[in-house]
């Protein structure tokens, strides 16, 4: 289980978010793939409401720290804390599979280099299947699914398949579908890497907004440091260890972005 008495909050977490509880916190996680470490020693807190950046060179870590923030990966040894908004704090590392899958379905969303959406359905359908492997009817997913489209301007557009749209439309799509449950934390790898400039940037603006623009979390893999610079935390990995810390300067505040209801 986690130490009774966890290290130090990380000084520039509490810098961007100063009354924000973590909400992700992990201690010396290790994780080998033979003889290669992956990760080594990793302590992070993750606070909520932040956006943090995971930059560092091929072969760094990053997305097996991403993962196994996620319970995607299991480390080798180490823990990963997760505080739900409601309810006790779980161990991420010590649950079952089926476990960490139910915790990924209801409270993570995820967004992905390629998006990882199902070509054979509708931008609508997509959507609708992450309320619909949660036990929300058919009947009641697709209306709050095209509700998440229209709000990231893709009304319209809820019958077209993934095929017909474009990178950045298919992106406002995965985005949504990460949304749609109300997901507390939200993991992108890459979610710019295959757009141009211009639509990579609409697409950081939107996923920034329907994430901590909603009070909610986002832990981010890039490798774009104009994308990092948007956050409000960048971790630097080498060799699976994190060399080196920046937090953004605070912005000003702005009201929050209005989106649909999300899952109850």
């Amino acid at each position: 289980m986690i130490e009774a008495h966890p290290a130090p909050e990380n000084s520039a977490s509490r810098a961007a978010h100063p009354s924000s509880p973590p909400v992700l916190c992990t201690r010396s996680l290790h994780r080998a793939y033979g003889s290669t470490l992956a990760l080594d020693g990793v302590d992070l807190d993750i606070r909520t409401g932040e956006s943090v950046a995971i930059m560092g060179p091929s072969g760094s870590g990053k997305s097996t720290l991403l993962h196994t923030l996620a319970g995607i990966e299991r480390p080798d040894s180490g823990s990963v804390l997760f505080t739900p908004a409601h309810g006790a704090p779980r161990e991420i590392t010590a649950l079952g599979e089926s476990e960490r899958s139910g915790l990924r379905r209801a409270s993570f969303g995820f967004v992905f280099q390629s998006g990882l959406l199902i070509p054979e359905l509708t931008a609508v359908e997509n959507v609708a299947m992450a309320l619909m492997v949660n036990g929300v009817p058919r009947a009641a997913a697709l209306p709050r699914a095209a509700e998440w489209l229209a709000a990231l301007g893709l009304g319209g557009m809820e019958e077209r398949r993934i095929g017909q749209l474009s990178g950045g439309q298919a992106q406002r799509v995965a985005i949504a579908r990460a949304q749609v449950t109300g997901a507390q934390v939200t993991f992108a790898d890459e979610p710019t890497g295959a757009l141009d400039s211009g639509t990579g940037a609409e697409v950081l603006a939107i996923l920034m907004e329907s994430t901590v623009g909603r009070g909610n979390t986002l832990v981010m893999v890039t490798h774009d440091a104009e994308v990092a610079a948007r956050c409000d935390r960048t971790i630097r990995l080498r060799d699976g260890r994190i060399l080196a810390e920046h937090a953004a300067a605070p912005a000003a505040g702005s009201p929050r972005a209005a989106f649909p209801g999300t899952m109850k």
